[in-house]
């Protein structure tokens, strides 16, 4: 495999034509912007931050249009309508909901609420932890407990991580970056019995990409669960940065107490984003399909490359590089024009790479099989 890379126009231009033929997009889609590759410096391909590459849905592009025109003006009916709608579609009040900045904020906040109360938190290695760094700098200390040789949450070792010192566990439930999820009743169990005297964190922002159940229902009676959600992946909106927490309403209030200004995180055209596509059936459909689709194409293409993978409950795939003998296979992928992640776990050298379109992916292989 060292022949020298085709480059990324090139072989784009000969593979449109069998390209066209792999996916039919319905006649609504057309109105959607799609990378224009025709230019040799457009920007990199981003497979990197596991976005919806999508974009938004029609109509939530017509909605986010609609309300630029009224940006003079804080949106503040907007953002209890968003909560109200939210409410309604997890059959809870409008008291269970907090809106903020993506998801993230969500998790910042309940990261805060925890330090505050000194001690530790437990959490899975590897896993989401862009929230750790800033709990970590308000005095939470972080303990990892190892995923499970499948890449799965070792529930019974988190369990028995958990100390008097324990204020929260956290889960990403499917889980960041391996893409695997926890069988349903083992979750809700898990969360019943630690929710009892810790906070229990979950983190659902690619459960949509599945057909497994929220443990949203479970937050009525219990003040110590907090669900993230995120209109950042199905639904295409990561740049408009719009998320919520569904909670107990007590929980809500201490949640809230800790944002600048209650009820104001989203802008009014996220706002408004989140709002045409909270019901959009149409566009979930298509994107779960599409990217399923093209998970399998590369599946296929792992196999050919005896390329070790875990099967992926998300918009992401995580794989061994294990064979790889090249000293920076992030840098070799931009080389190629391929924005990636970089190596999470150095024992197997196991990566993760978002899913993009068809054609990104045939690229993203095409370019893998150069540089192995």
């Amino acid at each position: 495999m060292k022949n020298h890379p085709t480059t990324r126009r090139a072989w784009l231009q000969q593979s449109a034509m069998a390209f066209a033929g792999l996916s039919v997009m319905p006649n609504w889609w057309n109105e959607a912007p799609l990378l224009d590759f025709s230019n040799e410096n457009d920007k990199p391909i981003s497979l990197g931050s596991n976005e919806n590459p999508y974009a938004p849905s029609p109509v939530a592009l017509k909605a986010m249009q609609d309300a630029a025109k009224r940006s003079n003006r804080y949106p503040w009916t907007v953002t209890t309508q968003l909560r109200e709608a939210i409410a309604q579609k997890n059959k809870l009040s409008t008291d269970h909901v907090v809106i903020g900045a993506g998801s993230s904020e969500i998790l910042g906040l309940t990261a805060q609420w925890a330090a505050l109360q000194n001690g530790n938190a437990i959490a899975a290695d590897p896993t989401f932890g862009i929230w750790m760094r800033a709990a970590e700098n308000l005095g939470l200390k972080i303990i990892k407990v190892p995923l499970t040789t499948d890449k799965i949450h070792d529930l019974p070792k988190m369990l028995s991580a958990i100390n008097a010192d324990t204020k929260l566990v956290y889960i990403c439930n499917p889980n960041n970056p391996t893409g695997t999820i926890l069988p349903a009743q083992q979750l809700k169990d898990f969360v019943m019995e630690v929710s009892k005297t810790r906070i229990v964190l979950l983190d659902e922002a690619y459960l949509e990409f599945t057909d497994e159940p929220s443990v949203a229902s479970l937050v009525t009676g219990n003040r110590n669960l907090i669900v993230a959600k995120t209109f950042s992946k199905i639904y295409g909106l990561a740049g408009a940065r719009i998320g919520y927490g569904l909670a107990h309403p007590d929980t809500i209030k201490a949640l809230v107490g800790l944002q600048p200004w209650a009820n104001h995180s989203g802008s009014a055209v996220s706002l408004a984003a989140a709002m045409a596509s909270l019901n959009d059936a149409e566009f979930i459909s298509y994107s779960r399909k599409e990217i399923n689709k093209t998970k399998d194409f590369v599946y296929q293409e792992f196999k050919k490359l005896n390329i070790p993978y875990i099967p992926s409950h998300t918009n992401f795939l995580y794989y061994s590089l294990a064979a790889y003998k090249g000293a920076d296979w992030r840098k070799a992928l931009a080389d190629n024009n391929i924005n990636a992640g970089s190596i999470v776990e150095q024992n197997g050298k196991w990566a993760r790479i978002s899913v993009g379109t068809m054609e990104e992916m045939q690229y993203f292989m095409k370019t893998v099989q150069t540089i192995l």
